[in-house]
């Protein structure tokens, strides 16, 4: 993994330079003028008076480096909104209007700057994930001594220590020790999560009290921590998508800034009339001010609990008229509900007994059904034990030892291949979820749950027609057709696909996305080939880094609600944007027009443009700071009622 000061956003590098010329520019101009009212008007140097030597240091150390890099632009064939400024500047030189040029490389400089100042502080929220990453890790030696070494030099199956109140460094097992560890941050769970010998450990969770020793299972360039950390790089490598946004829009408004300074200078004869209107024009709005809304979006959601992969969605979001939903763990809380405990006929232990050995290796599973038994074991006051040789294999459910018991935890199909004489002291199946357990290699008790719908589901199922325009609501599920119906009647959808194989799901995702933009919502591993294929793909949680990767956007706390911020948040910043951009480029039109006049020189014109500049940029920067409300539906208390 990258050492956190090295893992730098793109823009920053590139700004260095620009915030160095647009501080040289300032001083040169500042020169200039002290000059100007300071000495001499006759002074002159090589017979070019001594006030304006400032003004072309400042356009060959800033003026020169841009126009040939639009040049390269050019011979590239892309002809974007800056063109107006190298444009500006050529012209201004050729009229020896330095003044003017040096003041358009200032605010495409200055510009920069701010838009690098704002990319900066717009993505600190997803920069302090790097600098909570340790950056070294506790190996244990042959002989049993422990020493630091780089992270990086972390290799598959070393044993780590990992001391109390540290960050985990990779992803692993432990090996020795019980203990708790915070993974809130990385899963938005808001509970510690119980350690014990064979649990699995992901890197930046925090360690409890005790010390804990693990045996690395990722590198750590390969762990959870490095994934989320992949999420802050991509959203910077793809800010120059965005950027091309205000280019579409500068190829509108360029070849009219250049039709109304040519106008102006056939009309008046007057060629500093064709500079004082390009002066004006030059697009700062649609450089910085898209750019800079964009960015104060990402770290708006990201202080949400929104992570935003790619930064398209935030444009496309409010576009889409379909919405489809999982069923588990996204319009249901994924935490089903303890609701009975079949005991075997044959099992030689009293429920509560039962239940104690199950919830007391439960605290051990990620499962969704291992916190349903594990509330139920606290509302009975049941004291559970440590477990030991936990393991939790595909295909073969929980293993683990408790109290000289071993317990197993698993499917019926699971039981029935390892023991099929167990069948005949099976319950029927029912509707629900459940799992069997097995006791010293003994069918003991069956275990039935269901998933509730989420409080606030009704209501946001509700509200995407009226506020956000959805025209349909699906639910495409692989539960069987009861449960799915359930959920669907408690939470108001009438369309229903139940029973639906990950191939099904990408399948009808693709149809309804041929018919209208679609956002996909899903939690599960086997979403994330619906969440490529959607309009726009949201992930609940951090449960699957596949799924996260599939997806636009990442809500890590598992709440409806959120996903209506995010829709918000886009639409938000559409309107903040387009206010940006449209109204900056109004103003310069006006400005435009009156210099076409000649009501307005150039240097004027410049001043002019900063104005607006400063105007379109402090309004794109409200994208970064939350409204009051983001939210236009009742999540309160019965609102799924």
């Amino acid at each position: 993994m990258s050492d956190p000061e090295s893992i730098e956003p793109v823009a920053d590098r590139v700004s260095r330079s620009s915030a160095v010329i647009a501080v040289f520019t300032v001083a040169m101009i500042a020169v200039h003028l002290a000059l100007r009212f300071g000495i001499d008007a006759s002074a002159t140097v090589r017979g070019i008076p001594v006030e304006r030597w400032p003004l072309l240091a400042a356009l060959l150390f800033g003026g020169v480096p841009l126009v040939l890099e639009l040049l390269a632009k050019m011979l590239r064939r892309e002809f974007g909104a800056d063109l107006l400024a190298g444009i500006s500047i050529v012209t201004a030189v050729l009229l020896g209007e330095y003044l003017a040029g040096a003041l358009v490389v200032l605010m495409l400089s200055g510009g920069e700057a701010i838009e690098a100042y704002a990319v900066r502080s717009a993505s600190s929220v997803l920069e302090a994930l790097a600098r909570r990453m340790p950056s070294v890790a506790h190996r244990k030696t042959e002989g049993g001594t422990v020493a630091d070494v780089p992270l990086d030099g972390v290799g598959i199956g070393d044993e780590l220590v990992v001391f109390p109140h540290e960050i985990c460094p990779v992803d692993g097992e432990v090996i020795a020790g019980h203990g708790t560890m915070d993974e809130s941050f990385l899963t938005g769970e808001p509970y510690l999560m119980s350690k014990a010998p064979g649990s699995t450990v992901i890197s930046g969770a925090i360690n409890g009290e005790s010390a804990l020793t693990i045996r690395a299972g990722k590198l750590a360039i390969d762990s959870r921590y490095a994934k989320i950390m992949e999420v802050m790089r991509a959203s910077e490598q793809r800010r120059p998508r965005i950027r091309r946004l205000g280019d579409t829009l500068g190829g509108l408004y360029t070849p009219l800034a250049v039709a109304i300074a040519l106008v102006a200078w056939m009309a008046s004869g007057e060629a500093v009339r064709f500079l004082a209107v390009l002066v004006v024009a030059t697009p700062c709005p649609l450089l910085i001010g898209i750019p800079v809304g964009i960015i104060g979006a990402i770290s708006l959601s990201a202080r949400r609990g929104i992570i935003i992969k790619d930064p398209a969605v935030l444009e496309t979001i409010d576009t889409c008229r379909t919405a489809i939903f999982d069923k588990t763990g996204t319009l249901t809380y994924g935490s089903p509900r303890l609701t009975a405990i079949d005991v075997s006929s044959v099992a030689d232990l009293s429920e509560d007994a039962i239940l104690r050995l199950v919830a007391s290796l439960e605290r051990y599973s990620k499962h969704p059904l291992s916190g349903a038994i594990l509330n139920e074991a606290r509302r009975r006051r049941l004291d559970l034990a440590d477990a030991s040789q936990v393991e939790e294999r595909p295909g073969q459910g929980l293993l683990g030892s408790v109290d000289g018991h071993s317990v197993r935890i698993c499917s019926r199909k699971q039981l029935l291949a390892r023991d099929p004489g167990a069948g005949p002291h099976l319950p029927p199946v029912a509707g629900g979820m459940e799992c069997v357990a097995a006791i010293d290699d003994r069918f003991a008790a069956v275990f039935r749950f269901r998933d509730e719908p989420r409080r606030e589901g009704a209501s946001f199922i509700g509200h995407l027609g009226p506020k956000h325009r959805f025209d349909r609501v699906l639910i495409v599920s692989g539960d069987r057709e009861s449960e799915v119906r359930y959920l669907a009647d408690r939470v108001g959808i009438g369309e229903v696909f139940a029973s639906q194989t990950p191939e099904q799901k990408v399948a009808i995702v693709r149809d309804e996305a041929s018919k209208a933009p679609t956002v996909f919502l899903g939690d599960g591993i086997n979403d994330a080939p619906a969440l490529a294929e959607a309009t726009v793909g949201i992930a609940f949680g951090q449960n699957s880094d596949i799924t996260a990767e599939a997806a636009g956007a990442v809500i890590l706390d598992t709440s409806l609600s959120k996903v209506d911020e995010f829709f918000h948040i886009s639409k938000r910043l559409r309107r903040i944007v387009l206010q940006s951009a449209v109204g900056g480029m109004a103003l310069s039109v006006v400005g435009m027009v009156i210099a076409a006049f000649g009501y307005l020189p150039p240097v004027a014109g410049a001043i002019f443009q900063e104005v607006i500049d400063v105007f379109a940029v402090v309004n794109a920067l409200r994208v970064a700071f939350p409204p009051r409300h983001l939210t236009d539906f009742d999540d309160g208390p019965g609102a799924a009622a």
